[in-house]
């Protein structure tokens, strides 16, 4: 497999598989220690939340390139396919503006807190890389929406169901 297609096709879905696995391991852990050997593993709730945190944002970036995220069509799907295509490049538009200010917005939150040197209370890991989900997140999507708007108008029959995927065929 080509480097570029590895990166584009399946390092989102590699990362999210093993960030789920390791998640399972580590809460089946703690019920297991807590429940089974009458002592808890304090950090690893913590772990677990912001482990939780990274897989929602990353995942949101998967599911811009699965074509998974919610939608309302009903009134899209009554036009003619140059409509449709019109009314896609504006959604993702607004939808690359929002991805956007959470890119621009969450850097200036982790600048701030970064500045406040704000430790993790069981962890001591350094808050700014929690908060860099956001931003890590936003620039994600931003791509994969760029990636969807060039497909719409490289193949337009390929508007229904288009994956950012097909950009490499």
């Amino acid at each position: 497999m080509k480097l570029k297609k590895i990166l584009n096709e399946k390092l989102e879905e590699w990362v999210l598989v093993a960030s789920m696995v390791f998640l399972v391991i580590l809460v089946v852990g703690q019920v297991f220690a807590r429940y089974v050997m009458n002592f808890s593993i304090g950090w690893s709730e913590e772990l677990a939340r912001y482990l939780l945190i990274w897989i929602a944002w990353i995942a949101a970036s998967y599911a811009v390139t699965q074509s998974a995220h919610i939608r309302v069509e009903i009134i899209k799907d009554r036009f003619s396919r140059r409509i449709k295509q019109m009314i896609e490049l504006v959604v993702l538009i607004i939808w690359f503006g929002f991805a956007a200010f959470l890119a621009i917005e969450g850097t200036n939150f982790i600048l701030q807190v970064q500045a406040t040197n704000q430790v993790s209370p069981s962890l001591g890991v350094d808050m700014w890389i929690v908060y860099l989900a956001v931003p890590v997140g936003g620039v994600l999507m931003g791509i994969r929406l760029i990636q969807q708007a060039i497909l719409i108008f490289k193949d337009p029959k390929q508007l229904e169901n288009a994956s950012p995927h097909d950009l490499n065929q």
